[in-house]
């Protein structure tokens, strides 16, 4: 039930969660040049992963901001099973950024396991796909509620998605509707607030110790298989996030993000991260 269960985690969790992790990068009043607008010009971070409190693998993520221009990647690699289980996932993302989010311009996710691999490419044009590529194909099926036009516009790629919830702005950042298409399903992350924390760490970084706690919520809408495994995720999937701000570089960081399961808890939890702001500080955060 484990390896069956990690891909679709791994489709709807972590690449909520890879999303989060993407950036943190703060919002601006115009789209200008990182350097006159405060945005870090590099991010990278590594997270641990667990599974019922079990080490199986790791998360890292490099991002860049340059010109009005993003460009972000993250890699997945999880062993399970004394190594009878492994699957890795690629992502990549760029485009540019605005007000008020991500404007994707092109997104790529590759994944392999032991038993299969495959690859979605997707393109995007003014907020909507304008070209959808997967290897193996979606294959036409009476089970799967429909994807239109309509669906394929005003949405973000996984990667872009959560640029939105980790801006450091005056207002709450857990109260977010993110539309997302994946290059199968559209839907809905709906962020909620769920309070603040208290942080402990080994030794002062000079940044805030207090994080907002966010839950973030699975909303199907079109390209999903109908039934009860939909209607379960759609329940269960409640996934919480700590953002911890970071005001020397103007961004949220994503501290821990816990993934609970209809066989388990899954959880990534911060390990280092290394931020280069426009004004060429260096931030670094290590648990």
């Amino acid at each position: 039930m484990f390896v069956a269960f990690v891909p679709r985690a791994a489709r709807f969790g972590l690449a909520a969660a890879g999303a989060l992790a993407l950036l943190g990068l703060s919002g601006s009043s115009t789209r200008l040049q990182a350097a006159d607008q405060g945005w870090p010009a590099r991010v990278n971070a590594s997270y641990k992963v667990e599974f019922n409190g079990f080490d199986i693998g790791r998360f890292s993520f490099e991002a860049a901001v340059r010109g009005g221009q993003y460009s972000a990647g993250s890699k997945v690699e999880l062993s399970a099973l004394l190594g009878a289980f492994k699957w890795q996932g690629l992502t990549r993302s760029s485009g540019a950024v605005s007000t008020t989010t991500a404007e994707p311009a092109a997104y790529t996710f590759d994944y392999q396991s032991n038993s299969k691999s495959g690859a979605i490419k997707l393109a995007f044009r003014d907020g909507k796909v304008t070209s959808i590529g997967a290897s193996p194909p979606t294959l036409p099926s009476d089970d799967l509620v429909p994807l239109e036009k309509k669906h394929l516009s005003n949405v973000l790629d996984p990667l872009s998605a959560v640029l939105a919830l980790t801006r450091q702005t005056s207002g709450d950042p857990c109260s977010q509707r993110l539309p997302v298409f994946d290059g199968k399903q559209r839907f809905d992350l709906v962020v909620t607030p769920l309070g603040r924390r208290q942080l402990v760490s080994r030794q002062s970084s000079g940044q805030p110790e207090i994080a907002h706690v966010c839950q973030m919520q699975y909303r199907p809408i079109a390209g999903y298989k109908r039934g009860k495994e939909t209607e379960d995720l759609a329940r269960t999937m409640k996934i919480e996030v700590v953002l911890r701000p970071v005001p020397g570089a103007n961004i949220l960081v994503p501290q821990e993000i816990k993934i609970p399961t209809l066989v388990g808890s899954a959880s990534l939890s911060l390990e280092r991260i290394d931020i280069l702001t426009a004004n060429s500080d260096q931030i670094a955060l290590a648990n």
